[in-house]
């Protein structure tokens, strides 16, 4: 039975920057480092951990680990500059807090750059939901590939539609999506975790093993060769916009970090959060991507679980593909969460009065909890899931997608707005040594950014027109 109630304290109804007072009535924070290590481990190491193998591929052994490193150190110098943004003035003692990415850009750059900085932070939420939504509905397929392959023979003809698998995907988030917001969803991040965890160990076991059988370690220096040098360039440049995907989560730190408990202050559990994870992360990349392409050489698959390099045994490829399946379906809420909390919070102070906005319906189901229904929410995050799903049927292309998005992300959001705000956090004095240090380092990630763009929408047009 549906009863309608005023809910004014939704975590979602936050002002663009609110004080210690004010956000105490708002969300009691509970989270400590672990929970946050468990929503960024959910975030970063999702989709992408299973296109470094291919990424090494192009790369080679020269060049593929040492940019999967840089691209770590990158990342944490990126995060660990922007976890100092949360609180102001003070970064660690101050009475303001910046909740999310665009609230921070506001409060330091003000309005003009926010609404750039809006339509390239939805545009990378949203896309990372696409690519998750493409990753899942092909790893659903690569279990009945590999009971077929089992049955029949690697030879058999076993061909099953992205289709219907991503459509299922998208009625599962549909029903997640109703999780309010971040602080209600600390238990699907540590599940997420935990099954990121196990197929990157499932996906580094099978690559140890074949790098045994075959008795040698596959590959060169300089990795696949192709047909021209203008071939070999744009897979070079998409197989970094596939490791710079599987990084950055600049993008939802600030959610991560608004929900940390303090003492000590959040910045320093974040920092430490952020250290961990990252290195963790690193690690399994390195020995995921490595193990990869040492496997298979220039045959090296688009996806290490997916691509069918590995055969048998067949029941634990689809353990990993299970578990890549449970991983996604809370990563995408990872990086959806901060979408709905940005349009629902810009409709509410919009329209106030309005019930179908603000207002909330408590229905309570035969044996169990009641649950707080909000007619907008049910209808914008339904056709946000629609959406998506429409958008992964008709691009169904892991790794040009990957590139794409990670290439087009990776320096805006990773490193320029972050270096921006700290310059006027930290009141950073023009053409000092730290300023020259960070625009320097803020260029450099520009030109691999543009490099890599250009290759992933080469490899996403021949994709799409082959």
């Amino acid at each position: 039975m549906a009863k309608y109630t005023e809910d004014h304290h939704s975590p979602l109804l936050q002002c663009s920057n609110s004080s210690d007072e004010e956000s105490g009535h708002l969300t009691h924070r509970t989270g400590t480092i672990w929970t946050a290590i468990a929503h960024i481990i959910t975030g970063v190491m999702g989709a992408g951990v299973l296109s470094l193998g291919w990424s090494l591929a192009q790369l080679g052994w020269l060049f593929g680990p040492p940019a999967i490193v840089v691209f770590a150190v990158v990342t944490g110098v990126s995060t660990s500059i922007l976890s100092d943004c949360y609180r102001s003035p003070h970064s660690e003692y101050g009475p303001d807090r910046n909740a999310s990415f665009l609230q921070a850009v506001s409060y330091y750059l003000g309005e003009k750059k926010q609404w750039i900085c809006a339509v390239l932070l939805n545009e990378s939420l949203y896309g990372n939901d696409i690519a998750y939504t493409i990753a899942t509905a092909t790893s659903m397929r690569a279990i009945l590939k590999s009971n077929c392959y089992h049955e029949q023979g690697h030879d058999a003809a076993c061909k099953y539609p992205d289709s219907i698998y991503m459509l299922l995907f998208g009625l599962v988030q549909i029903v997640m999506s109703q999780i309010p917001n971040f602080h209600d969803m600390a238990w699907l991040s540590v599940v997420a975790a935990i099954m990121s965890f196990a197929y990157s160990f499932i996906g580094l076991g099978l690559g140890f093993a074949k790098v045994i059988v075959n008795g040698e370690i596959m590959g060169s220096i300089l990795g696949v060769p192709a047909a021209s040098a203008t071939d070999k360039v744009w897979l070079v440049f998409q197989g970094l916009g596939d490791i710079a995907f599987a990084y950055p989560y600049s993008i939802i730190l600030l959610e991560i970090q608004d929900t940390l408990k303090s003492p000590p202050s959040e910045t320093k559990t974040m920092k430490k959060a952020s250290r961990s994870a990252i290195t963790i992360t690193t690690l399994f990349y390195l020995c995921c991507g490595s193990f990869g392409y040492a496997a298979f050489g220039n045959n090296t698959p688009g996806n290490l679980l997916t691509g069918f390099g590995f055969y048998e045994p067949y029941w634990l490829v689809d353990l990993a593909n299970a578990c890549v399946i449970l991983h996604l379906v809370g990563g995408y809420q990872v990086f959806s969460q901060p979408v709905f909390a940005n349009v629902e919070t810009w409709f509410s102070e919009r329209y106030p009065e309005s019930h179908f906005v603000n207002g909330f319906y408590q229905l309570k189901l035969p044996s169990l909890t009641t649950f707080q229904l909000n007619p907008f929410r049910l209808c914008f995050r339904t056709l946000y899931v629609v959406s998506t799903t429409g958008i992964a049927m008709l691009f169904p292309y892991f790794n040009e997608v990957l590139g794409v998005l990670g290439a087009l992300n990776f320096w805006p959001l990773v490193v320029y707005f972050p270096v921006e705000m700290y310059f006027v956090q930290r009141k950073i004095v023009p053409w000092s040594r730290k300023w020259v240090a960070l625009k320097a380092f803020s260029f450099a990630c520009f030109l691999v950014s543009a490099v890599a763009l250009i290759g992933s929408l080469e490899g996403l047009v021949t994709a799409k027109l082959s």
